[in-house]
């Protein structure tokens, strides 16, 4: 393998690193917020339906908390490996070019994962008691 291949294969390996993490933040967002902001617009049967349609849904928002610390965890990572110390390009122009534009596509992907899980986590853990304090 020449050293260009593996510069190439770099890249391509920190690029699938935040698609990992905007599936799993993604997962978040489909077991906790997705299915309060369905009950919350009045659509308690579409929820229901769909916990029914795929029984993983019901696994996912038992071990919420396990899921929001992975994914959290995750991201932490991912956010690391994109803003860590020392990163830097190849000096060949055009996998410099290659590598920056992964670098941007990274931190596109992690900026929405990270809106993604935040919306997620708030809807698992703040939304009801706020609505129960909101009513009482």
């Amino acid at each position: 393998m020449t050293f260009r291949q593996k510069d190439n294969a770099a890249i391509v390996d920190r690029s699938r690193w935040g698609w990992l993490v905007l599936f799993t933040s993604t997962s978040t967002i489909i077991c906790c917020a997705l299915p309060i902001l369905l009950v919350t617009l009045g659509l308690g049967a579409v929820s229901a339906s769909m916990f029914a349609t795929f029984p993983i849904l019901v696994t996912l928002a038992q071990h919420k908390v396990w899921l929001f610390l992975g994914s959290g965890l995750l991201l932490g990572l991912s956010a690391w490996a994109v803003y860590r110390p020392g990163r830097a390009c190849p000096a060949d122009k055009a996998l410099a070019e290659q590598c920056e534009t992964a670098h941007r596509w990274n931190t596109r992907i992690l900026w929405v994962s990270g809106v993604i899980w935040l919306i997620g986590f708030c809807a698992a853990y703040f939304a009801l008691p706020i609505f129960e304090w909101l009513e009482g």
